[in-house]
């Protein structure tokens, strides 16, 4: 079985291009075929089943057959692991952000004068 890293650096690489980002954004509203796929583009049909089967081998959609219609629709596994991915390093920097804001805190305390009490 393929490990986790290499899932996740196909997704990344498949997401990086943009028109592969948007074909996944029309997607996350509902399947399409190919042709439906690419009728807002100025490019041949050929070129954007390309893209899909770029986005189907990182796993990020599946192609069904339906009577004659080949369906594309996302498949959430992939985008669970990378959510979870982002989320790991995501906690790690406000984790890093809260120690520096107390840390500015604290020696924004002390630098203060202290009022007499008199």
């Amino acid at each position: 079985m393929e490990d986790s890293t290499e899932r996740l650096n196909r997704a990344f690489a498949a997401l990086a291009d943009p028109t592969r980002r948007d074909l996944v954004a029309r997607l996350a509203t509902s399947d399409a075929t190919v042709g439906e796929l690419a009728e807002p583009y100025d490019m041949s049909l050929q070129a954007v089943s390309k893209h899909v089967k770029v986005l189907e081998e990182a796993g990020l959609v599946t192609r069904s057959k339906d009577a004659q219609r080949r369906p594309v629709h996302l498949d959430a596994e992939v985008f669970d692991l990378m959510t979870k991915w982002i989320e790991r390093y995501r906690q790690q920097v406000e984790e890093r952000y809260r120690r520096l804001d107390a840390l500015l805190a604290d020696e924004n305390q002390q630098k203060q004068p202290r009022k007499d009490a008199s």
